[in-house]
């Protein structure tokens, strides 16, 4: 039996704790939630369960995974951490490489949606995440065998730039995907297989106005200052306008966004797309335009429903 290809997601674990509201409060403004939801989330954790989720069907039929995918983090010694792992678990996801730390807390989360838009606004408190630091976590995260490493910026920025570095030096393909964004050494960019960015990001990453994003042939002017310094993929996810995309040997586009959407709540819908984006990475035969309308596609998805990784759908929900 061929071995399967290995992602590997070095990131962050949350508890969400969301609230439903008929609009997002003004200041000094209190509100009554419409209903209230605890789940799991954190984006690296919500990664890692998109790439497990799709991956695999959600029945019980003897269809293989297509994919091993394994989650480097750090949770605290609360009931939280065990739920967090617990969850992965559940959705083909290996913690076995997840530190549960002595006296520390599990990252939290809060998250108000607003119902109409389905658009949130997120508050986050790292606690255990900003322990994922030391050579320990990045040796776990570039074991033997992994095809592709996938990292966001919610955990110390020491540790994802040293991963980065690292993974460029075994050979490992890196997929990083900026958020929330912080301004990053030029030398990342060189040689990074896969940025995912969205329109905040892109801006800020690319150091331009985010109303350039505006037009296409603005995205296409930013996307190629990241090819420029080095990036061989760069996709950014511009919400209801769609997807643009471009690659170091000129192929660019813009994929519209699904239609007929009705958005619930748009949490880990950019996680959903880097987990589907990631599996045509290790995937064989990679092809930029076409894991971006599969990514697209599963984000249509994950934005109907309410939650985070209890919204992102299964293989055979997509295909």
């Amino acid at each position: 039996m061929a071995t399967l290809p290995k992602i590997t997601i070095l990131g962050s674990l949350n508890i969400d704790l969301v609230s439903y509201v008929p609009h997002h409060p003004l200041p000094g403004e209190t509100l009554s939630a419409t209903s209230f939801k605890v789940s799991p989330g954190g984006k690296g954790a919500n990664q890692a369960v998109a790439c497990g989720k799709l991956s695999r069907s959600s029945s019980s039929s003897s269809i293989p995974p297509s994919a091993q995918i394994k989650m480097v983090g750090a949770v605290g010694s609360d009931t939280y951490g065990t739920l967090l792992l617990s969850n992965l678990s559940s959705y083909g996801v290996d913690p076995t490489l997840i530190t549960s730390i002595p006296n520390a807390k599990t990252g939290i989360a809060i998250i108000i949606v607003d119902e109409p838009t389905g658009e949130n606004r997120i508050v986050l408190s790292a606690e255990a995440n900003n322990l994922c630091s030391g050579q320990e976590f990045i040796e776990k995260a570039l074991e033997k065998g992994t095809d592709l490493l996938i990292m966001q910026l919610e955990i110390p920025m020491e540790t994802v730039l040293a991963a980065t570095e690292e993974a460029k030096r075994r050979g490992i393909k890196v997929l990083l995907n900026p958020a929330p964004a912080k301004k990053l050494p030029e030398e990342v960019y060189q040689g990074l297989a896969h940025l995912i960015v969205n329109e905040t990001e892109a801006s800020i990453l690319g150091e331009v106005d985010e109303r350039e994003l505006d037009t296409e042939e603005g995205l296409e002017r930013v996307s190629e200052g990241f090819i420029k310094r080095g990036v061989e993929n760069v996709v950014i996810t511009l919400g209801a306008r769609g997807v643009y995309y471009m690659d170091k040997s000129g192929k660019k586009g813009l994929v519209e966004a699904e239609k007929g959407i009705k958005v619930v709540d748009t949490t880990a819908a950019g996680d959903t797309f880097v987990g589907r984006y990631a599996l045509d990475v290790v995937g064989g035969g990679f092809d930029i335009e076409v894991a971006v309308k599969k990514g697209n596609k599963a984000s249509a998805i994950t934005v109907q429903r309410a939650g985070a990784q209890d919204s992102i759908p299964w293989k055979d929900e997509v295909e």
